[in-house]
């Protein structure tokens, strides 16, 4: 495999920048992020694809960054024609600034691209740690968005050095002054801050590279991942913040890396300090995109390190790598990532079983944010119970586990956690509707709740409104910023309220995008726990109840989503042999009901005249047949009905 060349050791911390680029969803990351491999070399053109950081097929076909992607760039630059300040780079000598000849205008660049998607934050959350600043940018045509804000506030407090570009702006739709205003009213910056660029056209993408060199300061040996503190202990060891993983199945498990003391080779002897495990590396090396070898990895540089382990459970993101002989403490890691949203996974065929459970570990060891368990459920068999992130996350998983795995799937409606308590004083936390009690055992219920903040234009804030009442909101703050107008129409109003998750998870998004035309935008975190007036709602099919069908709702609500969920289902299950009743059942009662004719088969079609009764006799035992087929038939359920039963209409 080839070795990646080096610049001497010396030099290598002055000339190293690690930023990366975080933005709303759809607001051009991965498209700049092509052109900067593209201006630097570090994929040659003819090798150029759309979006050549997103691996994955689903990324390129959805248009969406999933999993972070790291990359390391070299990128020359004349140090003559940079203009630094005297508090721009002071690590760099003055003789280095003017001899652009020397191999100190070869810089570094390691960059981290990020998802924007609201249900991948804590992807974005995990990349701010190992980078020292990084690119907010800003779709010329759509302005500041409530991603924008929420990935701001991770990278500011997470003290990096931002760099605000406006994106798109050669697009005929662009409004790149109002939008450079919103920037800067955001930041409190100067206009000449903003940076201009079109990741389409490749214009400004050269001035952004010498802007990120001149503004985004080289690693501190001395400086500790999270804190922004001074490491106090020994640095002279080998240490570095696991930030990210993936599994091979040859190589084990392949960690990504910022070393910030210290250096590994190959062969050298590791540990994972939380986890207690030791290892040899197997190889080291850096990502150009794809992974490439190299000698060392040193204090300062993003890289990956093959451990060969195999056993499941043993990486984490946020462990420290270090030395074997290290016996200092681990680096501050990452907040425990915790699942908002819960389904449950079943094989369509329980022969499958053994499958899906080996397909949910390999997902598991390269999603770090996805969690499992086994359980079992009386007609749907057994299965696995799984946490997501989101609605996005969910829709993610299981299309991989449809197209890697091969694996034919029934998925149960999502559903959040609920705390209950008894009235026998026990308490239970249920992650699946079909388990939630009765009414008339429950004492009490809690359930989680988000601090939201939407931005929309404020022409449809009488819109937004009922909207925020009819999902239980309880509104909070709001606030104008950008030209407020009404020549213009480039104003923005930012709302900040507190919800149940249960009402988010309800298609609350859809429904604000379809009231403000696309134009609203929603950031959201949990904000603690509240008590819940819920029920669970059961769908009878043939006087059966559907597990998978089950779904705790508010008690204000459980009267037209039973009439909704009767409605929709007998739409699409195939009609049966035999009359099928359909029905919506909670607070103890049946709440709606239809019933879906059966196919009818005209067994008269033989005859041709003839006595009547002959006729009436063979009508009389076809009437038999189906009531006794009803008495003793089963509803077979295909599995497309339950993914359009999942769908939001």
């Amino acid at each position: 495999m080839p070795q990646i060349p080096r610049l001497s050791e010396d030099k290598i911390m002055q000339n190293i920048r690690n930023f990366s680029i975080i933005a709303h969803i759809d607001h051009g990351k991965s498209t700049l992020a092509d052109r900067l491999l593209e201006i630097t070399g570090t994929i040659e053109k003819r090798d150029m694809r759309a979006q050549v950081l997103d691996s994955m097929d689903l990324e390129r076909e959805r248009g969406i960054t999933i999993k972070m992607q790291p990359v390391r760039m070299i990128y020359k630059v004349n140090h003559a024609d940079l203009r630094f300040k005297n508090n721009d780079l002071g690590m760099i000598h003055k003789s280095q600034i003017l001899n652009p000849k020397s191999s100190d205008s070869e810089y570094i660049l390691n960059l981290i691209d990020t998802p924007g998607h609201i249900d991948f934050s804590y992807e974005v959350s995990r990349a701010l740690r190992a980078v020292e600043g990084s690119i907010l940018l800003v779709d010329a045509t759509q302005g500041v968005q409530a991603q924008t804000l929420t990935t701001l506030g991770l990278a500011q407090a997470s003290g990096l050095t931002i760099i605000p570009v406006i994106s798109k702006i050669d697009s005929p739709l662009a409004r790149v002054d109002e939008v450079r205003n919103e920037v800067c009213k955001l930041l409190n910056c100067e206009v000449d801050k903003v940076l201009l660029v079109s990741g389409k056209t490749g214009e400004g993408v050269e001035h952004l590279l010498e802007e990120v060199i001149k503004r985004i300061p080289p690693p501190n040996p001395q400086a500790l991942p999270v804190l922004n503190t001074v490491n106090t202990g020994n640095a002279c060891g080998f240490g570095s913040l696991v930030f990210d993983f993936k599994y091979s199945t040859h190589r084990g498990v392949i960690v990504f890396v910022r070393v910030f003391s210290g250096q590994v080779k190959q062969g050298d002897k590791l540990k994972f300090k939380v986890a207690g495990k030791t290892f040899q590396a197997l190889e080291v090396g850096v990502f150009t995109p794809e992974e490439k070898s190299s000698d060392v990895l040193s204090a300062g540089e993003i890289g990956y390190i093959v451990t060969g382990i195999k056993e499941p459970g043993i990486a984490s993101v946020g462990d420290t790598v270090a030395d074997v002989s290290d016996n200092s403490n681990a680096f501050p890691g990452y907040e425990v990532v915790r699942p908002v949203v819960w389904a449950s996974v079943y094989p369509e065929n329980q022969d499958h079983f053994a499958t899906l459970k080996l397909a949910l570990g390999r997902l598991k060891l390269s999603d770090s944010a996805f969690s499992f368990e086994e359980e079992s459920s009386g007609i749907l068999g057994r299965g696995f119970r799984c946490g997501f992130l989101g609605m996005l996350h969910l829709e993610i998983i299981t299309e991989r586990l449809r197209r890697e795995f091969n694996l034919p799937l029934v998925i149960t409606l999502p559903s959040i956690t609920y705390k209950i308590r008894y009235k026998n004083g026990s308490e239970e936390t249920i992650y699946t509707p079909s388990f939630f009690p009765e009414d008339h055992l429950i004492d009490s219920i809690r359930e989680p709740w988000v601090h939201a903040t939407i931005i929309i234009p404020p022409e449809y804030l009488n819109t937004v409104l009922p909207l925020l009442y009819d999902f239980e909101a309880e509104l909070g703050e709001a606030s104008s910023f950008g030209s407020q107008s009404q020549s213009s129409g480039s104003g923005r109003t930012s709302l900040s309220f507190e919800m149940p998750l249960r009402e988010l998870m309800r298609g609350f998004f859809d429904k604000l995008k379809a009231v403000t035309s696309g134009f609203g935008s929603i950031s959201y975190t949990l904000s603690g726990e509240r008590p819940a007036d819920v029920t669970r709602l059961d769908i009878l099919v043939a006087d059966e109840i559907v597990p998978a069908f089950a779904k705790v709702i508010s008690r204000r609500q459980v009267e037209d989503e039973a009439e909704r969920a009767v409605e929709k289902l007998s739409g699409i299950l195939p009609r049966q042999m035999f009359t099928t009743k359909i029905q919506g059942k909670a607070l103890g009662r049946i709440i709606s009901s239809k019933t879906l004719s059966g196919v009818r088969k005209d067994v008269t079609q033989h005859m041709y005249g003839g006595d009547i009764t002959r006729k009436m006799k063979l009508r009389e035992k076809q009437k038999k047949g189906k009531k006794k087929m009803k008495e003793r038939g089963k509803v077979n359920i295909p599995q497309e009905v339950f993914l359009k039963m999942i769908k939001r209409d």
